[in-house]
């Protein structure tokens, strides 16, 4: 496989965090809402530790097949050791380029993967558009104003997360706004039928549960400490700014909340896509 792109949230925890904060009953109300049948074949792209692959195969029982597609090596071995079955498969890809070898599929699911390829999202969906069989539906979740919907931030701690989010945009390729932009990237590609819903995804008051905190927490530790940002606010640098979010969203006081942008099309029978 040729190189790809380094991700954002790369730790030798990631599996751990991938699947503690996956919320499986979300998540099969989410596939529901966008289409997804038994029967069905199915791609779930950046797949990440296999979990997301492995609900949407048992959704799609009898005689559906799922196939999940992601960049790490690590990651892939683990989803083959631990959820690959007779109809479920999971191979690595370059999924910034075309899959076309991976033939077409009725239903394609992206969630929580172009949030990490800003420049390229239009381009991979574009990609995706070519394998998903005419009438196929394809399903774009992603989140909007990322990680930056805190009451009530110090001014500091406000600054240095918007700091971070920025230099983020700049040399990661992150996109905290993409949620607003999948109706669009359907719309341009003459998909038909689109349909959009939205909820909230981080809803976080009161008593912090341990998922959120373990979540937040590598947040923080793995993209916060690796987006170059100087934390200039803080005498102490990282460490001073790190104790300083963790005091704050371990508060029951603090609300925290992310919407989250679903948006399902049918690929034109007829039509050609651009």
């Amino acid at each position: 496989m040729k190189s790809t792109s380094n991700y954002l949230m790369e730790n030798e925890e990631e599996i751990l965090r991938l699947e503690t904060k996956t919320d499986l009953k979300i998540l099969h109300q989410q596939a529901r809402w966008a289409g997804l049948q038994p029967g069905m074949r199915v791609a779930d792209i950046g797949c990440g530790s296999g979990i997301t692959t492995h609900a949407l195969f048992h959704t799609i029982q009898p005689d559906g097949q799922a196939v999940g597609v992601d960049m790490s090596e690590v990651r892939i071995a683990h989803a083959e050791r631990t959820y690959a079955t007779r109809g479920l498969t999971f191979v690595r890809r370059n999924v910034l380029e075309p899959l076309t070898d991976l033939g077409e599929f009725d239903f394609i699911w992206v969630r929580f993967f172009l949030e990490y390829h800003r420049s390229r999202a239009f381009e991979i969906v574009q990609n995706l558009a070519a394998i998903t069989k005419p009438g196929g539906i394809l399903c774009l979740i992603d989140l909007d104003y990322n990680c930056l919907s805190h009451f009530s931030l110090p001014e500091r701690l406000a600054s240095a997360l918007h700091g971070i989010i920025s230099k983020l945009e700049t040399e990661a390729d992150f996109d905290p706004r993409v949620g607003i932009k999948l109706y669009s990237f359907l719309y341009d590609l003459n998909f038909e039928h689109i349909d959009v819903t939205m909820r909230p995804h981080h809803l976080i008051y009161g008593d912090l549960k341990a998922a959120d905190a373990f979540n937040w927490t590598k947040k923080v530790e793995v993209a916060g400490r690796g987006s170059g940002y100087a934390f200039a606010e803080y005498s102490g640098g990282f460490q001073e700014f790190a104790e300083e979010f963790r005091s704050f969203f371990s508060n029951p006081r603090r609300f925290t909340y992310t919407p989250l942008i679903a948006c399902r099309g049918r690929r034109p029978v007829e039509k050609y896509l651009l």
